[in-house]
């Protein structure tokens, strides 16, 4: 029985595959065997006890997916050294706050960029000891131990008959002992840092494998960063611990190319990486003339029924399997082609998944499986299975109960509340913030709101803290209306606002392709995007789709006024964390100017209710 991550790793390199990993070199994918991967990471165990770290020591991890970062992972695991990973697209004075808080000895780093940024503030971490190289020469640095990945990798090698050992090492772990330190993405303020046990992690594992099953052999996509618990746990741990290969993809932007030559059958995302799809297929559709939009349609139509019966496990009829064939012909087929054509199990989390997306997906014979949960509960607390997806909901509890307590149940204002083995230790050296969250019952507070449909399926309605509330002192839930917005074809992104305002307004950033192709059919000059959504005929076009959504919604929930922005938000921009969510306060203050003005200009621009 699995009970720590060390006792995952021995057990999956008893696989024995020659592609356990996999990263691509000089244009192909160069991989990485069970055998190969189990020495290295035993030599480094080795290496980094020979240079004198011992258990309870922090190892900070600063860098892209690559087989080396894996590797790292489990061999602190083994040793008994919690690692902390830090997002490699943090700037240098945020990666610095995690090092200095959680007191790192050690950091590995991918490249000379990542170096450069512990390089700043190196003078400002004094438990730090040494900087490792991944990949590349590191540059002089006066007075500062730098080792290269290779000379490490090499003096494990010179320990070779000791690797025994560190076999031993790992039988010597516990469930109950620190196995990472993972900094939450916050919104607001510092980031805090999750304590996460071996023992989190493996109830986590246990708990989604007796849902969703992959197989040894299949291959899996990495694109979501293994600094992100989500990755970690169900991109990484699960599918390494099922004989599942994992190819890393380059980046976000190579996703298209490396999905049609790996031929994944396992792929996690974010909502965003399926929608994207989506909108490609839409932009091109409505490119290619009536005829391309009308079979389109058609086909969704059709998709539409087929995706109901395979949310129920059900086998279409007939009639319905014929009109699906013609579909798959004509539209389905090739839109499956560009994910590789294999994927039988794709897993999105990370925010609320857009129905009318995960319908096209099933359509094509992807199945999509939702999920939800937080870098404090190790992360998966719900899923969707098959023959019980519903959606709009991230499926259900992972586990019924836990010591004769429910799992999940719901606070009186609609808090998700959740205790299990999978919830965190606590935040680091932060006993204020873990009282904060932990009630007397054992129970985690979320911070998310939700409820339970009749078939125990959870769906969340929203951040109880992103609640806003209108100078009438009405409540207003900003997700759900933003969800709908994005599901326009028009809109790519959308922020409500109005928090202690007359009225609900919304910041969009359009989808480009089709509004571009709206504008010249109207005949409309501009030069650029900044000219496009300046352009009054728009303002009033992108207010017509925003009162198509108002429609669903009460009177003092619709959206009466927008701001269109032309440039998107990112994390570089200081407007999304890390894991893509929006930091509402920043994008209230990036936006102030604008937001003041629409305010004030209180009769002009209101969308009809």
């Amino acid at each position: 029985m699995i009970e720590t991550i060390a006792d995952l790793f021995y057990k999956a390199v008893a696989y024995n595959l020659p592609d356990a990993l996999a990263q691509k070199v000089d244009g192909k994918f160069r991989p990485v065997s069970h055998q190969e991967l189990q020495a290295k990471v035993e030599r480094l165990a080795l290496a980094m006890r020979e240079q004198g770290l011992q258990p309870g020591d922090r190892i900070a991890i600063l860098s892209e997916n690559r087989p080396e970062w894996a590797m790292v992972d489990f061999a602190c695991a083994i040793s008994g050294l919690p690692s902390v990973p830090v997002y490699p697209t943090l700037p240098a004075i945020q990666a610095a706050f995690i090092l200095r808080d959680c007191g790192a000895c050690w950091v590995f780093c991918s490249s000379n960029d990542q170096l450069s940024k512990i390089m700043a503030h190196w003078h400002d971490l004094p438990d730090l000891k040494v900087a490792v190289l991944m990949g590349g020469e590191p540059k002089p640095q006066a007075g500062r131990n730098v080792l290269k990945w290779q000379e490490l990798i090499a003096l494990g090698a010179t320990l070779e008959s000791r690797r025994p050992e560190v076999r031993a090492w790992g039988a010597q772990r516990r469930p109950e002992e620190l196995l990472t330190i993972i900094y939450t993405s916050g919104t607001t303020g510092d980031p805090k840092g999750a304590m996460l046990s071996h023992g989190n992690l493996v109830a986590n594992l246990h708990a989604v494998l007796r849902v969703l099953q992959p197989r040894k052999g299949e291959r899996c996509l990495s694109v979501l960063p293994l600094s992100h618990i989500y990755e970690r746990t169900a991109g990484n741990y699960i599918m390494f611990n099922c004989g599942v290969s994992i190819y890393y993809s380059q980046n976000h932007m190579t996703i298209a190319q490396d999905l049609q030559e790996t031929q994944p059958e396992i792929f996690l995302a974010v909502p965003k990486v399926f929608e994207k799809v989506y909108s490609r297929v839409l932009d091109t559709a409505m490119a290619g003339g009536l005829l391309k939009r009308a079979v389109l349609g058609w086909a969704m139509q059709v998709g539409h029924r087929l995706a109901a019966c395979h949310f129920r496990g059900e086998r279409p009829g007939l009639a319905l399997r014929v009109l699906a064939f013609l579909a798959d012909r004509l539209v389905f087929s090739k839109v499956r082609v560009r994910t590789g054509g294999k994927i039988r199990l794709a897993i999105s989390g990370g925010a609320a998944l857009n129905p009318k997306v995960n319908e096209f997906f099933w359509s094509l014979g992807v199945p999509i499986y939702e999920g939800y949960g937080l870098t404090e509960t190790s992360p998966i607390l719900t899923l969707n299975g098959h023959g019980k997806v519903q959606p709009g909901t991230v499926g259900h509890p992972i586990m019924d109960e836990w010591n004769g307590k429910p799992f999940l149940k719901l606070a009186v204002d609609g808090e998700i509340l959740v205790r299990g083995p999978n919830v965190m230790l606590g935040y680091w050296k932060n006993e204020t913030a873990t009282r904060e969250v932990m009630d007397e019952e054992g129970y985690f507070h979320t911070g998310d709101v939700g409820e339970l449909d009749e078939a125990g399926r959870l769906k969340i309605t929203d951040r109880k803290k992103d609640i806003l509330v209108t100078s009438g002192g009405k409540n207003v839930a900003p997700q759900p209306i933003e969800n709908l917005l994005r599901a326009d074809k028009y809109i790519e992104q959308a922020v409500v606002i109005g928090d202690h305002q007359d009225f609900i307004a919304a910041i969009i950033l359009p989808h480009f392709p089709a509004l571009r192709l709206w504008a010249t059919h109207k005949h409309l000059q501009f030069t650029d995007e900044e000219a496009l959504v300046a352009l009054p005929e728009v303002h009033a076009k992108m207010l017509r789709q925003v009162g198509h959504i108002n429609a669903k919604f009460a009177k003092f929930e619709r959206v009466r006024k927008i701001i269109l922005i032309a440039h998107e938000m990112t994390l570089e921009n200081g407007l999304l964390t890390p894991s893509l969510k929006i930091k509402r306060r920043m994008v209230d203050a990036f936006f102030k100017d604008r937001i003041a003005a629409m305010y004030r200009n209180n009769g002009a621009g209101k969308s009809e209710d």
